[in-house]
């Protein structure tokens, strides 16, 4: 079938996954379902302990066996020590057939690649994917086809029982004894656990590990002990320094400093920017470039953000102390200046991955945003956006919250260079949708600005703007006159990934590379 996307989609796969092509934005809008549940087992006598002395022990005791989902979080990024160590014990124990079921996964996690290899893991389900193990998806290694899926996606899949949890891994900061579990207290903060909490809520068997055992209760808990079936301490659990990735930066490129000061100025000329606008922005140079840009003109003009929701940053909550902002709802801490944020100011809140972006429940915070700020790795002419699949052919990227709030909020910006690297980013096809064109409202490059045709209001709202306004078409041919058009990178017809709209139904297909293209 060719989806609402303009993709094809083919029959055979959606009848083996149950799935339909992707419909449209709102296509299940209203419609119900049952949610999914756990097996629970009571910790009826109080004398029992939650207490384990190893990961080994905590996966005998949770009954580990071959072909188990096992998931885990990425508060940690780069940083992160958990993912490896278990799936070395799994390893270990001769245990196959897993699948990974992860917030998300990156060069952090790059000894799983082997394993995929090995047989170890033979699925991948994730909200995004670099470093090795998107070469050996790529490369058609894993058994089973990734499944790619946005934040609000991932809580969706799990609430709504498209993907069951076996045993879930959290790395917690700090814990106590009975697994009250916080973001924050201990040597390797990472701020909140937001995207953990579906995890613990719904997996039939829930790990916290620790580097720092808290007195009883650790309150207030970001995952509760209701929830926790062992709590396992360990020498080190992360390394917070490197929660800080090579993304997030702030500028001092004329380029992106260009496309940030056109940004702003749409922001300021928009209908929605007024007293009480709610806001979310990336963490890549240009976006955290307009959170200091923006300042001057809110202070001039009297207003005040409502909220800031996202991957929050220092920049965002250095407007919340001056009192720009009236509170920040997080879910995930990009940086150690929004750690200490979260610590210190009761008007920084964590909530969770379903409370910020899951489209199936009954209202999420996405749907109240007014502007969102995001990049692209492509965006093709009728406005679909990716961020999975690199110009060589690559998985290498991360819907992460990119679908969700470009399609809750009224005005979603994206942010991106003309070209890069000699490849053009605005293209005629896209090499793969991760964000339906539908959802996206203007596209700015440092070659000019393009606005949706569907959004004759903005359309109308910056036709008197000294804003350099150009059709989507006029940019695709700059960037083609730049460089030339791309060569078409070389695919084989075996499926190797997914990519699912954050309401479950199929966006895209990622094939095996035949040929790699520079």
């Amino acid at each position: 079938m060719i989806n609402r996307a303009g993709r094809e989609i083919p029959d055979e796969l959606l009848e083996k996954y149950g799935k339909e092509g992707y419909q449209g934005m709102n296509y299940r809008d209203s419609s119900s379902y049952k949610k999914a549940a756990p097996v629970v087992r009571a910790t009826v006598d109080p004398k029992r302990s939650k207490m384990v002395s190893s990961i080994r022990e905590a996966l005998e005791k949770c009954g580990i066996r071959d072909g188990m989902t096992l998931s885990f979080h990425h508060h940690f990024r780069d940083g992160d020590y958990i993912v490896n160590m278990v799936m070395e014990e799994v390893a270990a124990m001769g245990i196959r057939d897993i699948t990974i079921c992860a917030s998300s996964l990156g060069a952090a996690h790059d000894p799983v690649a082997d394993m995929i290899e090995e047989g170890i893991v033979t699925g991948i389900q994730s909200s995004g994917v670099r470093g090795r193990i998107g070469e050996a998806i790529s490369y058609g290694k894993l058994k089973t086809p990734a499944i790619i899926r946005s934040h609000g996606g991932r809580v969706r899949a799990i609430e709504e029982g498209d993907v069951h949890i076996d045993i879930a891994f959290i790395g917690a900061p700090t814990s106590d004894e009975y697994g009250n579990a916080r973001g924050v207290g201990g040597k390797s903060d990472c701020g909140v656990l937001s995207y953990s909490m579906v995890d613990a809520q719904y997996a039939d068997k829930v790990v916290v590990i620790t580097d720092c055992l808290a007195p009883f209760p650790n309150m207030p808990a970001s995952i509760s002990m209701v929830d926790v079936d062992y709590v396992c301490v360990v020498d080190a659990i992360g390394n917070p320094a490197k929660i800080v990735s090579n993304v997030i930066r702030m500028t001092k490129d004329v380029r992106e400093q260009m496309m940030a000061e056109y940004c702003t100025q749409l922001i300021a000329e928009s209908p929605y920017f007024k007293d009480g606008f709610s806001f979310q922005t990336g963490a890549g140079g240009a976006s955290l470039a307009v959170n200091m840009m923006l300042r001057p003109i809110l202070e001039e003009k009297g207003i005040t953000m409502s909220f800031a929701i996202g991957g929050i940053t220092k920049p965002m909550c250095d407007l919340l102390d001056d009192g720009f902002v009236k509170c920040i709802v997080d879910a995930q801490a990009f940086d150690m200046g929004s750690i200490e944020s979260i610590k210190h100011n009761p008007n920084h809140y964590e909530i969770s991955t379903s409370q910020y972006a899951n489209p199936m429940n009954k209202g999420a915070f996405v749907n109240k945003l007014d502007f969102v700020i995001l990049g692209a790795l492509e965006v093709d002419v009728d406005f679909n956006c990716n961020v999975v699949v690199g110009s060589d052919g690559i998985v290498r990227g991360a819907p992460g919250g990119h679908p969700d709030t470009a399609a809750g909020s009224k005005c979603s910006i994206i942010v991106a260079p003309l070209v890069r690297g000699r490849i053009p980013t605005i293209c005629t096809r896209c090499t793969s949708v991760t964000t339906p064109g539908e959802a996206v409202d203007i596209v700015v490059t440092e070659y000019g600005i393009a606005i949706n045709p569907l959004r004759a209001d903005l359309l109308e709202a910056y036709k008197d703007s000294s804003l350099p306004i150009r059709t989507i078409e006029e940019l695709r041919d700059e960037a083609y006159r730049i460089t030339g058009a791309p060569r078409p990178i070389e695919f084989e017809d075996q499926i190797v990934g997914i990519i699912e709209s954050r309401d479950g139904t199929i966006m895209d297909v990622i094939r095996k590379i035949k040929e790699v293209t520079i």
